[in-house]
């Protein structure tokens, strides 16, 4: 069966706004992207306008086949409300065998910020709202995160919100340099979900 499209939803918190990704994006989103780029060696991420114009129409294309809902990401601290630093997406809905034709698994990927926003709440918060949707709202039973298997730094902090390391799948999905890259993958099952709530909850109280 094939998947229906991901319904768009804005998703608020306290330090981010996810917006489902339209062309006025466009242009924040170029600008996100050039502040510094050197955090981005094994995360590929459109360059300037025309690249993020084409990258926006296709993830509108894939968002139509119910493939794949991709987010602005929206600073909303004190000096940067307002302001687009980075996108993310949920990826890869599948429904299984015996499920009753719901959702079961989906992934939250194609994540990446600018350098302006990297060691602040803002991806911690992202993560936090998404999975909240994918387990409280849209019901899964699991949700992935993937990277680059290269990608120490992304790894662990999969790992430290508490994901769990289930082994590198070989030449799994293109990485920068537009060959087929080993994938270190990760998941949260429903069953884990609380705790892993939990955790990020912690993350975001200020001491």
């Amino acid at each position: 069966m094939t998947p229906a499209p991901f319904e768009p939803v804005v998703l608020t918190g306290r330090y981010v706004r996810l917006e489902p990704v339209a062309p006025e994006h466009v242009p924040a989103l170029a600008a996100a992207a050039a502040e510094d780029r050197t955090s981005y060696g094994w995360t590929p991420v459109p360059y300037g306008e025309t690249e993020f114009g084409a990258n926006v129409d296709l993830v509108l294309e894939e968002r139509a086949k119910g493939r794949r809902l991709a987010f602005a990401t929206i600073a909303l601290q004190a000096g940067t409300a307002g302001r687009v630093v980075g996108s993310t997406s949920f990826l890869d809905p599948q429904r299984w065998p015996g499920g009753g034709g719901h959702l079961d698994s989906i992934e939250i990927g194609a994540t990446w910020l600018a350098a302006s926003a990297q060691r602040t709440p803002v991806n911690t918060e992202a993560k936090l709202l998404m999975l909240v949707h994918g387990f409280d709202v849209l019901g899964v039973q699991r949700v992935v995160l993937n990277t680059d298997a290269r990608n120490e730094r992304s790894r662990a902090a999969i790992a430290r919100i508490g994901a769990t390391f289930e082994g590198v799948l070989h030449g799994f999905r293109y990485g920068v340099e537009g060959t087929p890259r080993d994938t270190a993958t990760f998941a949260i099952t429903a069953r884990a979900w609380p705790a892993v709530r939990g955790r990020l909850e912690a993350r975001l109280t200020p001491s």
